[in-house]
């Protein structure tokens, strides 16, 4: 089952020269293809695209999607969206990007732990693991994000803060931690404090908010990731789907958005207008801060070419999540693309969702 909404006529209503528009419609029809072809078979089960270049917008929804507002469970594109709720303290002068952690978690010290800065840990490169060895213990005990965050304080560097690059969900967790010690809220209500509700992000939560499940389009867990609990049958109770997980939170993973809404949040930063960053702060996180040799990575966003499709300029940010998601932008062709999906990341390769974001980036390039 496919739904179709066209905003002011289209993306390709927009160029004069019709070849243009018929091959952007095309390519567009594409990426559409991908997923109705996947729905069918019976390999997604849910999905959207979302698509905005300048003033025109393309959207469908797809499958158990109920329509384009349909809100799925980012995975780790939740990251972007809670270092920008801690971003919104750098404003304020809170904290500066080569603050130690150890000035907010003063326990956080020894083994090179001193060493490790806010930036460190919004790049990837402070060396703490992506999950922790105990992450299904802690799952499978409900541990809420605090268990985590001492855990976590606990855990060996895997080598000197800076000095490699390692993509770490933990990292995200302590500079959220560092986010509550400074506004004296939780990130669930600070991300919706200010980012969801400055930018009119209706179909969005941080966990479950004021949204329940059922709201919620599910992920084929069967597929999923092990640290997921995929494959587990008895995993229900702290998988992807579970009540627990849902309603968590988790700032490297737990965030529920719509594509419109998502869309929105990425065009704070595509044309900054100051509505939750200063505009000079929305486009540092955009900028590559890790030196040469080391992934490139903004504040809490991955940055370049490979943030977005093939053919995407260097200018390009952007996230992907292992829930079935990806969401870039690219300043160089002002297009915003995002595509929500069921199915986990490391279910199929080529990933559907891939597979379509490749075709918006080819129409862009039209």
């Amino acid at each position: 089952m496919t739904r179709r909404t066209f905003i002011q006529g289209g993306l390709a209503a927009g160029f004069a020269n019709p070849v243009s528009a018929a091959l952007q419609q095309e390519r567009l029809d594409e990426a559409a293809a991908v997923l109705a072809r996947a729905i069918a078979e019976g390999e997604v089960a849910a999905a959207v695209l979302h698509v905005r270049q300048r003033e025109a917008s393309f959207a469908r929804a797809f499958g158990q999607a109920r329509d384009e507002q349909a809100m799925f469970l980012l995975g780790s594109i939740s990251k972007p969206i809670a270092v920008t709720a801690l971003m919104t303290l750098y404003d304020r002068g809170e904290f500066k990007l080569d603050d130690p952690l150890k000035k907010f978690l003063p326990q956080f010290n020894g083994d090179h732990r001193e060493e490790v800065t806010m930036q460190h840990l919004l790049t990837h490169v402070s060396g703490l693991p992506d999950q922790l060895p105990a992450n299904d213990e802690l799952r499978k005990k409900h541990a809420s994000l605090a268990e985590f965050a001492d855990e976590v304080m606990h855990t060996p560097l895997q080598f000197v803060p800076g000095s490699k690059y390692q993509y770490s969900s933990m990292a995200i967790l302590l500079a959220s931690r560092v986010a509550e010690l400074l506004s004296g809220t939780d990130i669930l209500k600070l991300v919706n404090e200010t980012v969801f509700r400055p930018l009119q992000m209706e179909h969005s939560a941080q966990g479950l908010g004021r949204f329940k499940l059922e709201d919620m389009v599910p992920c084929q867990t069967e597929r999923a990731a092990p640290e997921a609990g995929g494959g587990d049958p008895n995993a229900k109770d702290w998988d992807w789907n579970s009540l627990y997980w849902r309603k968590l939170g988790a700032p490297w993973g737990g965030a529920h958005v719509s594509a419109p809404d998502l869309a929105r949040f990425l065009a704070e930063f595509l044309n900054p207008t100051g509505v939750v960053v200063k505009p000079e702060t929305a486009r540092l996180m955009v900028k590559n801060h890790n030196p040469v040799g080391l992934t490139p990575r903004g504040l809490g966003f991955s940055v370049g070419a490979a943030a977005g499709s093939p053919g995407c300029s260097e200018e390009t940010f952007g996230h992907t999540g292992s829930t079935g998601t990806i969401a870039w932008a690219d300043p160089r062709t002002d297009t915003i693309c995002v595509v929500l999906t069921s199915l986990p990341a490391r279910a199929a390769q080529p990933h559907p969702r891939d597979l379509a974001a490749n075709a918006v980036a080819a129409a862009a390039r039209e």
